[in-house]
């Protein structure tokens, strides 16, 4: 489990999205940049704060970081293309695929130092050194789709699945039951060129219904890139405790996915009486014209 309280998006996900400046402190050859804010356990919770706002998703993201190491040439040169934005990327992966306790370290062409804390330990061959195999990929990969927040707002989330060696992520009968809305699964290659892809695990929300979590709830479209899969279960394998998927097809290729949940009140519904930003004033009971909870639009 891990949490994170804070992010940006994903260097991947935004050719066509207007960047937001990133919160990142730019350390000393004396002074670590030590990239942990809301990277921290807690029960087998996630905190999601990776944004599209911040990160582009146009080739600039993992072209070139091949995943093989930090000390690779072909490393370095993708790192130095935007180095701000290619250490919030690394921020996410290392806290996606080294284990929690762990940290990676990188210093960059600058002479500054960053430090990466690991968390959810996905891709253990990797974290020991080695190049990631396609299941590490695939799993990183999932993980990064699955804390995308389209709006940028800090939402918690439980995050499902096994690691590349098919162990489980801990969790506890409390977390499942805290988080007792099944939302999405998360899967696809951002190593490749195959995309990356989000289904709804429960439902897809309705005309009267929104969620700060829009990429697997929400309609297709709702989260480009990310391309929205419909139903999970249409595409994907539940494990025996149905708990997660253990793996979900797509275009005749299988991928190993991350499963998520989230609280039942980080879905919204039109009358409520609670104008939530996703929901906007005018005559209907629909979200975008949600008069109950928004009234009636005076200009």
């Amino acid at each position: 489990m891990c949490a994170v309280r804070q992010g940006t998006s994903v260097l991947l996900l935004l050719a066509a999205m207007a960047c937001q400046p990133v919160d990142e402190a730019a350390g000393t050859p004396e002074e670590p940049t030590r990239q942990q804010r809301g990277l921290e356990s807690n029960n087998g919770e996630t905190l999601n704060g990776l944004a599209f706002n911040g990160l582009a998703f146009n080739g600039l993201a993992f072209n070139g970081l091949a995943f093989n190491g930090l000390s690779s040439p072909e490393f370095s040169s993708w790192f130095d293309q935007n180095d701000t934005l290619a250490a919030t990327v690394m921020r996410y992966v290392v806290a996606c695929a080294v284990r929690g306790g762990e940290t990676r370290a990188y210093t960059d062409s600058k002479g500054r130092t960053h430090v990466w804390e690991g968390s959810l330990g996905l891709a253990p061959d990797w974290a020991s050194g080695q190049p990631a195999t396609v299941t590490e990929q695939q799993l990183v990969s999932g993980c990064l789709a699955a804390h995308v927040n389209k709006f940028g707002r800090t939402v918690a989330i439980s995050v499902q699945g096994r690691n590349a060696r098919g162990e489980p992520i801990a969790t506890t009968s409390a977390e499942l039951q805290e988080f007792s809305q099944r939302e999405g699964c998360f899967f696809g290659n951002l190593f490749t060129d195959e995309g990356v892809f989000a289904g709804n695990d429960d439902r897809q929300l309705g005309s009267n219904q929104s969620s700060v979590r829009a990429c697997a709830l929400g309609k297709p479209g709702a989260c480009a890139p990310i391309v929205q899969a419909g139903s999970c279960a249409a595409s994907c394998t539940r494990d025996p405790t149905n708990t997660y998927y253990t793996q979900c097809t797509r275009n005749g290729i299988t991928y190993a996915p991350i499963t998520t949940r989230i609280h039942p009140q980080d879905i919204y519904t039109c009358g409520d009486l609670k104008c939530q930003f996703t929901e906007s004033c005018g005559l209907g009971l629909a979200t975008v014209q949600c008069t109950l909870d928004c009234g009636i639009c005076l200009f």
